[in-house]
């Protein structure tokens, strides 16, 4: 069971914080690995930070070893309650880079947090002196994050790596949810709308078009699993991928085929026919805007393919 920080004495303060800097210096390491390739300027400053923090362990050794000897008991921050709890680095397969700003954030306040309270209930002068050092220093670390990043935005670095960050999130999410938006929304037109005009039943109508996009969504995510392991092409994990490209082929399909729960054949066949120009609508506007298509381009070749296989729904359900 996790011990309450006040029950601490100084000598476990002073190994958890000792602890405490290793860790953080070891997440930093992590992160600059993670993102050096595509972000180098934020790698540069985590690798700056590590230094930082490996700096502060070492005072703080020095400090312990001057009071307590060479013995430094083990105490993680799991051990003491009140500690946020983070998710190790190597258990995250897609991590952002606005991710990793916004932890790095949450790491430095909370170390602030930890010395300031630390340096208040220490009765050694020169402990207390060295945690309230720190405590300034995560604060400057803070500062100093915010002023990089600041150097970064206007060095032009920082737009370069918002904008790969832009092309990894494309590569990895919006190319295989468009893939099955588009299949989804086309292809199962034409079961579906063929099943109307030749039943003429709402019914029968949402059977076939359940059946058409849960069969393409499966069928979508799997052969987009399948295809690429994402290690050379950097498309990401092939089952993220699958399990994106098929839940969005099935939203396509479903988005076309719920209208026909409406009893009403008349009504139902109306609104359906509105959501399939909605949904073309927005594959337009996803190309325009993720794939720097013109829109009007865009447009005219969702909204002519859709309509082809429409009408061939059409032509087959009233033969």
């Amino acid at each position: 069971m996790p011990k309450p920080f006040s029950e601490l004495s100084e000598r476990e303060v002073l190994a958890l914080a000792i602890s405490l800097e290793e860790e953080d210096g070891r997440i930093y390491g992590d992160f600059a690995e993670r993102l050096h390739e595509g972000f180098p300027s934020t790698a540069a400053m985590l690798l700056q930070l590590q230094r930082e923090e490996s700096t502060h362990r070492q005072r703080l050794i020095d400090q312990y070893r001057s009071q307590f000897g060479e013995h430094i008991p083990l105490i993680h921050r799991s051990d003491v309650r009140g500690f946020v709890r983070r998710r190790p680095v190597w258990l995250i397969r897609a991590l952002s880079v606005a991710q990793v700003r916004r932890q790095v954030g949450v790491m430095e306040l909370e170390s602030r947090r930890f010395y300031e309270v630390a340096a208040a209930r220490t009765a050694d002068a020169s402990t207390r002196r060295l945690l309230g050092d720190l405590a300034l220093a995560e604060a400057d670390h803070s500062a100093m994050a915010e002023r990089l990043e600041s150097e970064q935005i206007a060095s032009g670095a920082r737009a370069g790596e918002d904008e790969s960050q832009r092309r990894i999130f494309v590569l990895q999410v919006v190319q295989p949810g468009l893939a099955g938006l588009m299949d989804g929304s086309v292809s199962t037109l034409a079961p579906l709308f063929a099943a109307a005009f030749a039943t003429h039943s709402s019914r029968d109508a949402f059977l076939v078009g359940l059946a058409s996009s849960v069969g393409a969504g499966i069928s979508m995510g799997f052969a987009e699993a399948l295809s690429d392991d994402g290690t050379l092409s950097g498309r990401g994990h092939p089952l993220v991928r699958g399990a994106v490209c098929g839940l969005m082929t099935a939203a396509g399909g479903l988005g076309h085929t719920l209208p026909f729960m409406i009893s009403a054949f008349n009504v139902a066949f109306t609104v359906a026919v509105c959501v399939v120009l909605v949904e073309l609508v927005v594959i337009s506007w996803i190309r325009h805007h993720y794939m720097d298509t013109r829109f009007l381009s865009a447009a005219f070749q969702v909204i002519v393919g859709g309509l082809l296989v429409f009408f061939a729904g059409m032509l087959i359900g009233s033969s």
